[in-house]
């Protein structure tokens, strides 16, 4: 018998294998108990070639639901393929079509839409994505068909249309007129971070500013002797306008992608834009040879444009939290308990803010707005010592503030802005108690009124502090179950914080 062979794994370890007749003698006895397989099971085991392949079939393809058949064309000496299946020499591949032709209007308005929506549309964008482009659309309609009027205006005003005014001097107005919008657009792009928190509110006062413009460029038709300073004001207007158009554009599609196609649905945004643009422009020139009023085909596409815009920016949905919509979620909270949802929360912000509308509060202002005198702030101050924010209400002015120390993060700012919400529903329950007291006298006196405001406040705020200091996780808690976002930046604070150390 053949001595064992040992094969060496490692220093300690030693593997021998049998010798060769034991190998051999094991061989043939597992052959002898093992069954030998019949002729066509082993035939059914072998590798077959492809069937597929034989008979010309290459693959499959689908592209937008459409399927190809992919086969080999052509080709006259046989030869071998790679998977062994028998392939014509000089063959080529031929593609088959397994569904009929698509009908002339679906082909074209397959072409449309490669042009108006995102790929892979519905799903890769946000439900409220059509709603926002159709009045988008309608918005750009009006537009287009009042720059027909309004270039019209413009032109015949500069003096177009009369042969005694040279064509340099009607070049230089233009160009100057041009000029002084773009200085306006540079001096109002110093707005910055205003166009992240009011975006809505900013997207519609853009879309009024640019009324106002065109408004004032169809006056000049009246006074054309005044064309250049009427026309570099309304420019002016009108490319403010255009900075915050295309300053609160970006976040909106943001808003409305689904993954990484915010480029993509930016790009499908301004083509619906621009040929809802092309078309008013063309209803318009049409309309515009028949001599129309002015002043009436003004007051129509002013109309139609406000309303659509208005309609554009409500059907906008932001996962954010600004003032408008935080002041939405904490009055829900406070009334009921709930959150509303990102659709319900969007849709009670209030859109338009004149600038003389009174804010009942105000985060991050300074300590002389908020004191008149250093009893209140003596008063309070105990309440905060443990906070990074204090919380006051001014009745003189009407108005709760929240005052931020100089250590105050992120939570504490909106911790701040929660109280003074809080606060202020206190403080507005009290009044309408009092209020609805004093109904049954003749003569309300102001001065008692302003008494009713004053008194008790500091209760009030003794108050809010136990209803914040249990109540305010709970709100973030169901703020985020609702898929809100809160950020102290878009909160807009002032830049003042107190400071704990005495000046030098």
């Amino acid at each position: 018998m053949a001595p064992a062979v040992g094969l060496k794994r490692s220093a300690t370890q030693t593997i021998t294998l049998p010798p060769p007749e034991t190998r051999l003698a094991v061989r043939d006895v597992m052959r002898s108990t093992i069954p030998s397989q019949p002729a066509e099971a082993r035939a059914s085991t072998e590798r077959p070639a492809p069937a597929a392949a034989l008979q010309g079939f290459l693959c499959l393809e689908e592209v937008d639901g459409r399927r190809w058949s992919y086969v080999v064309d052509g080709g006259a000496a046989k030869g071998r393929g790679g998977g062994g299946a028998a392939v014509p020499a000089g063959a080529s591949v031929r593609a088959v079509p397994l569904q009929s032709p698509l009908p002339p209007a679906e082909e074209i308005m397959a072409f449309i839409r490669s042009y108006v929506v995102p790929e892979g549309f519905p799903d890769s964008v946000t439900p409220s994505y059509v709603p926002y482009m159709t009045w988008r659309a309608l918005k750009h309609f009006f537009g287009g068909a009042m720059g027909v009027f309004t270039t019209r205006t413009l032109l015949s005003s500069v003096g177009v249309s009369q042969s005694k005014v040279t064509p340099g001097a009607i070049a230089i107005n233009w160009i100057l007129k041009d000029g002084a919008g773009r200085v306006g657009k540079m001096l109002f792009a110093r707005q910055g971070k205003k166009f992240d928190y009011d975006l809505k509110q900013l997207r519609y006062t853009s879309d009024l500013l640019l009324e106002i413009g065109a408004g004032i460029e169809l006056t000049t038709a009246a006074f054309p002797q005044f064309f250049l300073p009427m026309a570099c004001v309304a420019n002016v207007v009108k490319n403010v306008a255009a900075v915050t158009s295309t300053s609160t554009r970006t976040p909106i599609y943001k808003a409305y992608a689904r993954g990484e196609n915010i480029g993509d649905v930016t790009a499908k945004g301004e083509s619906v834009g621009n040929i809802a643009d092309l078309l008013g422009t063309g209803l318009s020139i049409f309309i515009s040879k028949r001599n129309p009023s002015l002043v009436t085909s003004f007051a129509f596409l002013s109309c139609g444009y406000l309303l659509s815009s208005y309609q554009e920016v409500r059907s906008v949905v932001l996962n954010t939290l600004n003032r408008a919509r935080f002041t939405v979620a904490v009055d829900s909270f406070i009334k009921t308990g709930h959150i509303p949802s990102l659709k319900e929360g969007n849709s009670q912000e209030t859109i338009f803010n004149p600038p003389w509308r009174h804010e009942p509060v105000a985060i991050g202002s300074r300590f002389g707005e908020a004191f008149q005198e250093p009893a209140s702030f003596l008063a309070i101050r105990p309440l905060f010592e443990d906070e990074r924010y204090m919380v006051t209400y001014n009745p003189t002015k009407d108005k709760v503030y929240a005052l931020l120390k100089d250590q105050a993060k992120s939570d504490d700012i909106i911790k701040a802005a929660f109280h003074a919400h809080v606060l202020l529903h206190f403080i507005n329950a009290s009044h309408a108690r009092r209020l609805k007291q004093k109904q049954k006298q003749a003569n309300p006196d102001r001065s008692e009124h302003l008494y009713s405001r004053n008194m008790d406040f500091l209760a009030h705020i003794a108050e809010s502090c136990k209803i914040v200091s249990s109540s305010y996780a709970t709100f973030k808690k169901k703020a985020r179950e609702q898929g809100w976002i809160m950020s102290e930046s878009l909160l807009n604070p002032g830049k003042a914080r107190l400071c704990a150390a005495k000046p030098q």
